[in-house]
């Protein structure tokens, strides 16, 4: 079974040769190339009611491309909980996935499709992805990016960095011009944003949320300028409809991983900047397009995720319409679904058809504190092997004063630790993969 993990995400400025772009009218046709990746030697691996506009401090600018600064090596030290697959089919103590030798060097990918080197850390055929939720860099995060964007997500990085791929929501425009969208929130960053994602740790980002428009035409525009030049790919969002949709791309140990990114929040971004055709903008969750892509991707991935915007937010149980498309996405070959935008935990487990789905991981790297559960969120580490989510490991993190994630402790672990519990329930998800 191909393991699909729908990250609807896109990365401008990516090559759109020979893809033919998905039409209003059905499915879109795509023209695959052989593409052969190799390992690379020695890698391992909202409460304030009042309109506000959110942007970086005064006089800082964009930033050039810089290459990722290497790994952390080492799983962390911190609590964190795992679930695995077991001979009776119950949770085991840690995440020892089965590691069975995968074929697949060669892989056939769409031309437009963001393509990265391969990493390998585990046995052959076994790979591992970090998941975290929202980031941003305004307020009080944004004086950490204008501080030093290599140093920004120092801290996160000792949590992100262990796994052969991590990838994050970036939940901003890249801009520092634009004009604000009529809508209450607006955030921004220069393009020293994506510096300091790639120096913390992350491999690949989404922007396919309600916030990535926040300054309409002229900021998107800056937008998809800096994601062409950036240190690390950004799914999602792009040029058009083809752009948008494209998957992230990569071969992990002999596993074909494909990564698309979406939003399913109902908003004016999605309204107005739905990517199509001939008009850049968001993938829509809402659009046929997304299963579509996801089935295409089935065809020529071993793996494919998908990383969704989507739920309601301040509650943590998942909505029906949520719930409606998780059944799509995983008809359609998705392995694994994850998502974020409730700002709060959603459950997080295995279907009964062995789909792992994730709704909601918090607000990761956050601009504001409130002081309730929107401070609580983690890092989700999952092992595939032989093409399936075999392992999820949690790493429990609390938001401080500065915005930062920190590992949780004592009460704050212990409160964490229960609500990830009792969302599961309430997602009626499973704890461990199904027997069989």
């Amino acid at each position: 079974m191909s393991v699909v993990v729908a990250l609807l995400a896109v990365m401008s400025g990516c090559a759109v040769s020979s893809r033919t772009g998905p039409s209003s009218a059905g499915p879109a046709t795509t023209v695959y190339q052989t593409t052969t990746v190799a390992s690379p030697a020695g890698d391992v691996g909202r409460t304030a009611p009042s309109q506000l506009s959110i942007a970086a401090p005064a006089g800082q600018s964009g930033g050039s491309a810089a290459t990722p600064s290497p790994a952390l090596t080492g799983q962390p030290s911190w609590p964190a909980f795992s679930e695995s697959s077991s001979p009776s089919g119950t949770a085991a103590v840690d995440t020892a996935a089965e590691g069975q030798n995968a074929a697949a060097a060669s892989a056939q990918v769409p031309t437009d499709a963001v393509t990265a080197p391969s990493a390998t850390a585990e046995p052959g055929g076994t790979f591992t992805l970090a998941l975290a939720g929202d980031v941003n860099f305004a307020e009080r995060t944004a004086h950490l990016l204008a501080a030093g964007p290599s140093t920004a997500l120092h801290e996160a990085a000792q949590q992100l960095s262990a796994a052969d791929v991590t990838m994050v929501n970036l939940e901003t425009a890249i801009t520092t011009g634009g004009a604000p969208a009529p809508k209450q929130f607006h955030f921004r960053a220069p393009a020293t944003a994506l510096t300091a994602l790639a120096d913390g740790g992350v491999d690949v980002a989404t922007m396919a949320n309600n916030h990535a428009v926040d300054y309409g035409p002229g900021g998107l525009q800056d937008t998809l300028a800096a994601i062409a030049t950036s240190p690390i790919p950004v799914i999602g969002i792009g040029k058009d409809a083809a752009q948008a949709y494209a998957p992230y791309t990569t071969t992990v140990n002999g596993v074909r991983l494909a990564i698309l990114a979406a939003s399913q929040v109902h908003d004016w971004t999605l309204g107005a900047y739905t990517a199509t055709d001939s008009h850049p903008g968001i993938a829509s969750a809402v659009s046929d397009r997304l299963v579509a892509a996801v089935k295409a991707a089935e065809q020529q991935a071993d793996v494919v995720v998908v990383y969704l915007h989507w739920g309601i937010e301040y509650t943590d149980c998942p909505s029906a319409e949520q719930r409606g498309l998780a059944d799509r996405l995983a008809a359609a070959g998705a392995t694994a679904v994850v998502g974020t935008h409730a700002h709060v935990l959603q459950g997080a487990g295995w279907r009964p058809d062995g789909t792992y789905v994730a709704y909601g991981l918090g607000n990761y790297f956050w601009w504001r504190s409130f002081g309730n559960a929107q401070d609580d969120n983690g890092v989700l580490t999952l092992t595939f092997s032989q093409a399936r989510v075999t392992g999820a490991t949690f790493l429990p993190t609390h938001l401080d004063e500065r915005g930062v994630p920190m590992p949780a402790t004592g009460s704050t672990l212990s409160r964490i630790q229960a609500e990830w519990a009792a969302a599961r329930q309430c997602a009626d998800l499973l704890a461990a993969p199904p027997a069989g």
